[in-house]
């Protein structure tokens, strides 16, 4: 199983996905809800999601409603510059964890290990 990054800022995506590659984690990326939704129906099975809110179309929070009508414990982590009250309140209404743009690659990987303790399971994603 893999964790799912969805960011439509290629640079962001890319960086992130390294993180956690080198962190020892199995990574998916995808620019978008569309192709994130795409790669769930051809076969990926996130153990957990992180997600942008800002991004065009389908925003982040939006998107983990469609993933966790399949996966419905799926953890997830927001991403983003956006904190308005808005924002704040939909993102807290999923249950997702929240990480404010820009981050440390310590503060994003201990983030996402921390996701994958409530996914169950090894935090450093080796038990695939």
């Amino acid at each position: 199983m893999q964790v799912l990054v969805v960011d439509d800022e290629a640079d962001i995506r890319e960086l992130m996905a390294h993180w956690l590659r080198a962190d020892g984690h199995d990574v998916v990326v995808a620019d978008g809800a569309s192709s994130a939704l795409a790669a769930v129906d051809e076969g990926v099975v996130p153990r957990a999601a992180v997600l942008d809110i800002d991004m065009p179309d389908v925003d982040g929070i939006e998107l983990l409603h469609r993933l966790r009508e399949r996966f419905p414990d799926l953890p997830a982590l927001f991403v983003t510059v956006l904190w308005d009250a808005d924002s704040l309140a939909r993102a807290a209404a999923t249950g997702g964890k929240h990480l404010r743009k820009p981050f440390t690659r310590t503060r994003f990987c201990t983030a996402v290990r921390n996701l994958l303790v409530v996914a169950g399971g090894d935090p450093e994603g080796r038990d695939r």
